[in-house]
């Protein structure tokens, strides 16, 4: 299968590109690209659940759209957050009609909770694995339409465009079309040349810039920096999400185990390591503040006290409630020796999404055409300055939704060119020292952490500059004469995304939301 085409290329498994996927099947081919196997995803890591106004007794549409604009400073397109807080009811319904089981009280009403940032409840969830289940239910779904082909353990390297024609592209271009993209079959190392009418970015966050993240393994950002090679247009990178409170093990390049911040709406309290609740010193929200202004209390008491972490505190909570809600974080603590009624929990923040991606429209369309962004890699204009707890499996069934109905229109009017080449590994060798590429992945990871994190300064994010174009330098060399495989792949699109928020954060002078600057100018 050197070559095959597809009606609609969906790159990811997730949420978005699963939902989209059932809306577009019926109308042609479909092949979801999955770098691993096809059930990995930020998605299934989603703990709190799915924000949505479910209670219009007690909630309203107006009330979520304030809470979202609020958290993100004032900074989110005002007709994105009107449109996706409207819609997403709906789209939720189509969920649960799928079979997505969200916990209920009895059987007229649902159990739901309330997160930092919002004012009322209004989180769907499942336990504390609500996106488990909801990648459970769309998987499910998809597996059994005769339309959608799923290849798993497939690696996409690039988008195809114009530039493998032979044309020089640049950003400054209009024009710029795509015609699929080219995937590295991981089993076999064969370069399949995937043809497509339209092309949907659904690749999901990028954590692993960082040292420390609650994102697995595969979240590097590949569908961004894929775009950006492109010439396509990014927007607000700088914009880096810490959720406030990861469990802390005392590792590093590990994906953090979350702790979701739906605990603290069920009353846990954080303390700092002499004991003493702080949040009061910081917002008069105490612990349901939104994300960004609890995490950088935490990374100051931690820096006041000099530890690694604070501490949650579950003791005074009912125990049986707790592991009705909670079962999966109650089991984790269990196994690491730490019984939360007992023990304090340890916790410390750690990158957890990216509020900016690439630039789309209301329809999840980019600046190249017959590509569609959509879920945690797209920029929509919902999340502002800072995204709003449980916002984000929302905004990836509203945009999905759209993106399918936009191309469902216009898919067929779609020529894909004569003459694309396939793969060129010419003049390549397999790489004889993957030490070189597993050091420098570390290496940047210690550069973002250090210079490009909670707490940010013009002194730090320069030299953060200067030593990613170090990098860039090297790992371009290197992967020339490298035969393509997935780690330095990864490694590249990592660089290119890290080299994305530093200049995104040079660039804005004053703090707002997300992006803390000490000396802003």
């Amino acid at each position: 299968m050197k070559r095959t085409h597809a009606n609609f290329l969906i790159i990811g498994s997730g949420i978005a590109g699963l939902f989209y996927a059932l809306k577009v099947a019926k109308y042609g081919k479909v092949i979801i690209v999955t770098k691993d196997k096809k059930e990995e995803s930020n998605t299934r890591y989603a703990q709190g659940g799915i924000a949505a106004v479910w209670d219009m007794s007690h909630d309203s549409i107006e009330k979520h759209i304030e809470d979202t604009i609020i958290a993100g400073a004032g900074l989110n397109d005002e007709k994105i957050v009107r449109m996706v807080v409207s819609e997403g009811p709906k789209r939720v319904k189509e969920l649960i009609e799928l079979g997505a089981r969200f916990d209920k009280i009895d059987n007229e009403h649902y159990d739901l909770a309330k997160e930092g940032g919002h004012t009322e409840k209004r989180i769907l969830h499942y336990k504390d694995i609500t996106g488990w289940e909801i990648e459970r239910t769309l998987l499910e779904a998809a597996l059994k339409h005769p339309n959608i082909q799923i290849l798993e353990n497939h690696f996409t390297i690039d988008i195809i465009t114009q530039h493998h024609l032979g044309e020089i592209v640049t950003s400054q271009r209009t024009d710029i079309e795509c015609y699929g993209a080219y995937v590295l079959n991981k089993l076999n190392n064969e370069i399949i040349t995937v043809l497509s009418n339209v092309t949907v970015i659904a690749t999901g966050g990028i954590g692993q810039a960082y040292a420390v993240t609650t994102n697995p393994s595969i979240a590097t950002g590949d569908g961004i920096a894929m775009f950006y090679r492109a010439k396509g247009l990014v927007k607000d990178m700088e914009f880096i999400q810490f959720h406030p409170t990861a469990l802390y093990e005392g590792k590093t390049n590990e994906q953090s185990f979350l702790i979701t911040e739906a605990i603290r709406g069920f009353g846990a309290i954080l303390r700092n390591k002499s004991g003493e609740a702080f949040m009061k010193k910081y917002d008069e929200r105490e612990e349901l503040a939104p994300r960004d202004i609890v995490a950088r209390a935490i990374d100051n008491e931690m820096k006041i006290h000099g530890s690694d972490h604070v501490y949650l505190d579950c003791r005074h909570l009912d125990r049986k409630e707790f592991i009705d809600h909670f079962p999966n974080i109650y089991n984790k603590c269990m196994s690491i020796g730490i019984d939360p009624f007992v023990d304090m929990i340890p916790v410390a923040p750690a990158m957890h999404y990216l509020c900016g991606g690439i630039q789309v429209d209301k329809d999840g369309r980019t600046s190249i055409q017959r590509v569609y962004a959509i879920g945690e890699c797209a920029c929509t204009g919902l999340h502002g300055a800072n995204r709003l707890a449980s916002n984000s499996l929302l905004e990836a069934l509203v945009f999905a939704h759209n993106a399918a109905e936009h191309s469902i229109i216009s898919f067929n009017n779609y020529i894909i060119p004569d003459g694309i080449p396939d793969w060129n590994a010419e003049g390549t060798s397999h790489p004889e020292e993957m030490v070189l590429i597993t050091q420098a992945r570390k290496e940047l990871q210690q550069i973002m952490t250090a210079y490009v994190g909670i707490v940010r300064s013009s002194v730090r994010l320069k030299r953060a500059w200067d030593r990613l174009e170090l990098l860039y330098q090297e790992n371009e060399a290197l992967y020339e004469k490298t035969t393509v495989n997935q780690p330095i792949c990864e490694l590249r699109n990592l660089i290119c995304i890290a080299y994305l928020i530093t200049k995104h954060a040079l660039r804005r002078k004053k703090s707002i939301g997300l992006h803390y600057i000490i000396d802003e100018k």
